[in-house]
C-alpha cells in the first residue's frame, strides 16, 4: 500500500475501508494476511494509523464516519481500537515518568551495546531479519520496507524480540519508532511494555508458533513459520516507580482568544487545520516536523519522509485556505525570528502529548505560554477521554458510550442498522 502524506489521501483510505469497519472487520482483524501481491491495501485492517498519528485525520471524524455507516454494537471492536490510541495517550500524559524512563534506559541500553560485540551482533541481525526465525525475519524487513506492521504483527515481533532473542525491549521499541510511519511515543512504549509484562505488571504476552501460523495462513509468503521460540514469558521487572500525577489540560479556546493576528504551528501530530475547527484564520501559518528526534539513531526514510510531507502538505493546505503566509520552523531556526519577521507575537498550536515532539518543540514554546501569547487546542475527546485513563483499558472502555453520545459522535438509530448491503462488506480475510 502507498501512504500518501496528505489529508485526502488519509480520507481517500477511510472512505475504501468503510464498508469493512463493521462485523467484517471484527471477525478478521487478528489476521495478518500482509500486502497483496498485485499491491495495495491491507482488505481487513484499516491502515489509517499513520494519517491518525500525524493529525491529518482526528479520531473523532473516523468514528463518525464509521457510525455512519454502521451500528454501534457492528462497530463495536473497531471503535475500541481507536480508543486504544486515545487511551494509551491519556495513560502516559499521567505517568510522563514512563517516557522519560524510557528514553534514559534506552540510551543506556545503546551505549552498552556498542560495548558488547555479542549483542550489538544479535541486535544487527534483528532488525536486519537474519536471525533464522522465518517469521520475524520477514516481520523486521517488512517493517524497514514498508513503515508498517500489522498490530498482531507487533506484539509477535515484540514477544519473540524479549523472550526469544532476549534483547533489550528499549532497543526493540526504539527500532520500531525509527522505521514506522505511525510511530507514537505512546503507543509505541506502552505496548512494547505491555508485552514485556511492565505495563500490567505480570502479565506478558507470549509469541507461540501454532498461532502466529493460524493468523498468517492467508498470508502472501504464510503460513509463516516461526521455530525455536521461548517456551514462556516470564515478566521484566523494574525498580521504578511510575506514580500518577494530575492532568494539567489547557482552557479551551474560546473565540475571543484568537481574535487577534497569530501564527498557528503545526507539528508531527497534528499536521492538518481542519480537525481544529479554528474560529479565526491565523495570519501565518509555521511548519514544525521533529521526526529526527525520535532516536539517537537513524530514522528509517520512509518514515523519515511521511513525517515532513505530512507537516509540509497540512501547512500548504492551511496557508491556501487562510489566505495566510507560511514558514518553516527548523531546529536550528529560532521561534523568535520567524514571529518578529512576520510582526507577530502570538501563537496558536494543538497540544503537544507527551513524547519526542514535544521535548522538541517546547523549550521555545514554554516562555510564550508563560506569558500568555500561546494557546493550545486540544480535542474534545481527549479531553473527555483522557481522565479515565487512569491505569488500564477498562476504566476508558466502560465510558465509551457515554462520550460518543456527550460528544454527538452518533450512529443510526437501531442497533442492527447496516447502511451498506452485506454483500459490500469485505471478507474475512
Amino acid at each position: 500500500m502507498v501512504f500518501t502524506p496528505t489529508r485526502s489521501a488519509g480520507l481517500e483510505r477511510l472512505s475504501d475501508f468503510l464498508p469493512r469497519a463493521g462485523r467484517a472487520y471484527a471477525n478478521s482483524r487478528n489476521h495478518d494476511n500482509g500486502t497483496p501481491k498485485a499491491g495495495g491495501a491491507r482488505s481487513n485492517v484499516s491502515q489509517l494509523s499513520p494519517w491518525l498519528h500525524a493529525g491529518l485525520l482526528s479520531e473523532t471524524e473516523v468514528i463518525g464516519a464509521v457510525l455512519g455507516q454502521h451500528s454501534p454494537s457492528a462497530a463495536e471492536k473497531f471503535i475500541a481500537e481507536v480508543f486504544w490510541r486515545v487511551y494509551f495517550k491519556g495513560y502516559l500524559e499521567q505517568r510522563p515518568s514512563v517516557w522519560r524512563s524510557y528514553v534514559e534506559t534506552r540510551d543506556a541500553a545503546l551505549a552498552r551495546m556498542e560495548g558488547n560485540a555479542g549483542v550489538r551482533t544479535a541486535y544487527q541481525e534483528a532488525i536486519e531479519g537474519r536471525t533464522g526465525i522465518e517469521a520475524f525475519d520477514h516481520w523486521a524487513r517488512e517493517l524497514v520496507e514498508t513503515g508498517y506492521l500489522h498490530n498482531h504483527a507487533r506484539m509477535w515481533f515484540a514477544s519473540i524480540w524479549i523472550f526469544t532473542l532476549r534483547l533489550e525491549w528499549e532497543l526493540g521499541a526504539d527500532f520500531f519508532l525509527r522505521n514506522l510511519l505511525d510511530a507514537d511515543a505512546a503507543s509505541n512504549t506502552l505496548s512494547w511494555r505491555w508485552v514485556a509484562g511492565l505495563h500490567t505488571k505480570g502479565k506478558t504476552y507470549l509469541a507461540r508458533p501454532d498461532n502466529i501460523a493460524r493468523y498468517t495462513a492467508d498470508h502472501p509468503d504464510g503460513p509463516l513459520a516461526a521455530q525455536g521460540l521461548a517456551d514462556d514469558a516470564p515478566a521484566l521487572e523494574e525498580a521504578v516507580e511510575h506514580t500518577r500525577i494530575r492532568l494539567d489540560l489547557p482552557q479551551p479556546v474560546s473565540p475571543d482568544d484568537l481574535a487577534k493576528p497569530y501564527a498557528l504551528i503545526l507539528h508531527d501530530e497534528a499536521a492538518s487545520h481542519v480537525p481544529l475547527d479554528l474560529p479565526h484564520p491565523p495570519a501565518l501559518v509555521i511548519a514544525a516536523a521533529r521526526p529526527q528526534s525520535r532516536s539517537p539513531g537513524a530514522i528509517g526514510a520512509k518514515a523519515l519522509r511521511f513525517a515532513d510531507e505530512a507537516v509540509a502538505s497540512g501547512v500548504a493546505e492551511a496557508a491556501l485556505a487562510f489566505g495566510a503566509t507560511s514558514a518553516v520552523w527548523e531546529e536550528d531556526r529560532n521561534l523568535a525570528t520567524i514571529l518578529a519577521g512576520a510582526g507577530l507575537d502570538r501563537v496558536v498550536f494543538p497540544y503537544l502529548p507527551t513524547g519526542w515532539t514535544r521535548e522538541a518543540l517546547m523549550p521555545e514554546l514554554a516562555p510564550l505560554i508563560d506569558s500568555h501569547r500561546a494557546h493550545v487546542i486540544l480535542g474534545d475527546l481527549s479531553r473527555a477521554t483522557w481522565p479515565h485513563a487512569k491505569a488500564g483499558f477498562f476504566g476508558v472502555k466502560k465510558q465509551i458510550e457515554k462520550t460518543l453520545r456527550e460528544l454527538a459522535i452518533t450512529g443510526p438509530p437501531s442497533d442492527t442498522a447496516i447502511q451498506n448491503p452485506p454483500e459490500t462488506l469485505g471478507e474475512a480475510n
